[in-house]
């Protein structure tokens, strides 16, 4: 399983990007807020992709993100029934992250209508599938942009919900160790947030 993809962008497009990795050209199927991002690091530029890897019988297929929260709005996106990659991939070019969560929470079916191939039956199954999903991630990213170790903070997250535990009860756990311990370390977070669950 690949978690990223670094290397010069040797050819970009609103589709995909093909990253160059020391003479492997990965083609990596993107959304257009992706496209957008990488448009503005130029030709030839080290890109830093995030990947999914869709294993199909006839192929297997990379999607790529210049977040790890986009990724993480993907993988729940295809997690919903009647949602592909290729629709997921849609979705997040509709509009940008924070907006489709924001959609998603407040159960603005119209956003999701709009985006082809996402009928009413499937724009109510996302909001109903990942509402709850969505206002706990929305939460964590609040959390996450006050604290300025953010990155510390969604490592720590990451971690702890890899290991088994729920995001609600993780980010309530580390939500009370960073307003205590602003400056905490990324191994110190994870030790005393498991003391705490």
């Amino acid at each position: 399983m690949f978690d990223y993809i670094k290397g010069s962008i040797a050819e970009l497009n609103p589709a995909y990007v093909v990253i160059d990795n020391h003479g492997l050209g990965y083609m990596i199927n993107i959304s257009l807020s992706s496209y957008d991002q990488l448009v503005k690091l130029g030709n030839d530029a080290t890109a830093h992709v995030y990947v999914y890897e869709a294993i199909r019988e006839d192929a297997h297929v990379l999607y790529g993100f210049t977040t790890k929260r986009e990724r993480e709005l993907f993988e729940l996106l295809i997690s919903v029934s009647g949602v592909g990659p290729n629709t997921a991939r849609m979705i997040l070019s509709a509009a940008p992250a924070d907006q489709l969560e924001q959609a998603i929470a407040s159960g603005n079916v119209a956003l999701l209508k709009s985006v082809k191939g996402v009928g009413g039956k499937t724009a109510q199954r996302i909001i109903v599938d990942l509402k709850d999903k969505i206002n706990s991630t929305v939460n964590t990213l609040i959390v996450g942009t006050n604290e300025p170790k953010s990155e510390i903070f969604d490592e720590a997250l990451a971690a702890l919900t890899m290991l088994g535990f729920t995001q609600q009860a993780s980010v309530k756990a580390l939500k009370k160790l960073f307003e205590k311990q602003p400056d905490i370390t990324i191994e110190q977070a994870i030790k005393q947030a498991l003391k705490m669950m």
